[in-house]
């Protein structure tokens, strides 16, 4: 590795305190087998990956394959990264570390793989676009995706006749609407800070640029600028949740919205389990959040939110990409769909949950934009930030700090980012 190169992924590593002890990777097989090691972030989906590692062990004569799905496997891998104790592939999500990893030069190019031309090509451009700076080739092949805006009752909505809204106008209409019929418009948790990005996230990409962390790091804007609009209408909304929101976590939020104690909530698809889980029988669907006055501004917030990469030091990659055809076949990403309520990454002929009727036009002619967050480093605590937003309630003390901690936290990035510039 170049040392130049893995500077930011030192940097994601420093607020690691604790050195954990991992396994390596998995010695040459006795028998002969090729050996593939898969480490994926996604512990929720264990039994799914459980699945996939019986069924290519039982009908692959040539080539072992062990996948792990532990707890809190992005701080794992980056520790194993720094002893260069690399997996064959990883499974992670397209955010701010999956830009560290391409910055560090750890991450195979991929683009000769023959299954990336059977990915939809709105979640390669988001691949992309989280690039620090440009380079060359193509270095994560999207596998699922989540999709962010408003669930809704749909029993609640046909039994009062509300419309769908497409703008923020419609949007406010509608939940004075539903106010006078005694109901409460929305819940939200955001005693859990991570619940703040939600709304925030599916209002943004209507409201700023989809490239807005990119053109700060340049210099060419700022937050207050571009995140003037956003936050006043974040504050808009509170007023049509319940009174003390931050007393309400996620699980809280997902129970009263299950029992009907409002009538929309404003999170990603990836609530439905949850929710479900309480009421199996709830009737859900979803539809974009409206955060404009004009409805052709309306895109889905949609982002990678597994993906699989092949690393740099992997010995077989061959073996790598037979693995990767298994992974990727129709029938394996339907039985991931349907156990995660997810959205394919690859083209083709999928059975969506029905939650996501009212987004699947956006899906399907790839009318998507990137979670603004996976951009923002951990370090900054965005999450944090909002709640403390949305608690004060002062728009232009947020946008000072928001802009303040960014140059803090992202400074050896803005630094990198002028000199491929040439601004330095």
């Amino acid at each position: 590795m170049k040392g130049k190169r893995i500077k930011c992924l030192e940097l994601a590593l420093c607020c690691i305190g604790a050195v954990f002890a991992v396994q390596g990777c998995g010695a040459s097989s006795n028998d002969g087998k090729v050996e593939i090691e898969i480490v994926q972030y996604k512990p929720e989906a264990a039994n799914y990956f459980k699945m996939v590692e019986d069924e290519f062990n039982a009908s692959h004569d040539d080539i072992h394959l062990t996948i792990s799905s532990p707890n809190d496997a992005t701080t794992i891998l980056k520790t194993r990264f720094i002893r260069e104790d690399y997996p064959d592939i990883i499974g992670i999500g397209g955010d701010i570390n999956y830009s560290y990893f391409v910055d560090a030069e750890i991450l195979a190019d991929v683009s000769d793989y023959g299954g990336m031309k059977n990915i939809n090509q709105g979640y390669l451009d988001i691949a992309e676009s989280l690039e620090l700076v440009p380079v060359d080739g193509t270095y994560i092949i999207p596998y699922v995706a989540n999709a962010a805006g408003v669930l809704y009752n749909r029993d609640m909505f046909e039994e009062y006749g509300w419309e769908i809204p497409e703008t923020w106008d419609e949007m406010i209409a509608l939940c004075e609407e539903i106010k006078t019929e005694g109901i409460l418009p929305f819940y939200f948790g955001f005693k859990d800070t991570w619940t703040c990005l939600a709304p925030w996230n599916a209002m943004a990409v209507a409201l700023a640029p989809a490239d807005t962390a990119k053109q700060v790091n340049r210099g060419d804007t700022t937050f207050t600028t571009e995140y003037r609009e956003l936050s006043e209408k974040f504050l808009q909304l509170l007023p049509y949740g319940p009174e003390g929101p931050f007393a309400y976590g996620y699980n809280d939020a997902c129970t009263a919205f299950a029992r009907g104690e409002s009538a929309m909530y404003t999170i990603g698809s990836y609530a439905t389990p949850q929710i479900l889980s309480v009421n199996p029988d709830m009737n859900i669907d979803s539809f974009v959040m409206p955060a404009s006055d004009n409805k052709d501004d309306r895109t889905l917030n949609s982002g990678i939110d597994l993906g699989f990469c092949v690393m740099a030091e992997c010995k077989n990659k061959e073996a790598a990409y037979e693995v990767l055809d298994f992974l990727y076949a129709d029938e394996n990403i339907q039985k991931y769909i349907d156990a995660q309520n997810a959205v394919p990454c690859k083209t083709g002929d999928f059975a969506l949950s029905s939650m996501l009727d009212g987004m699947s036009a956006f899906i399907e002619t790839g009318n998507m934009t990137d979670y603004q967050d996976h951009y923002y480093p951990s370090e900054m605590s965005v999450d944090a930030l909002l709640q403390t937003f949305l608690i004060e309630q002062d728009v232009d003390a947020f946008l000072s700090t928001f802009d303040t901690n960014w140059q803090r936290y992202n400074r050896d990035i803005i630094r990198m980012v002028k000199e491929y510039e040439g601004k330095e």
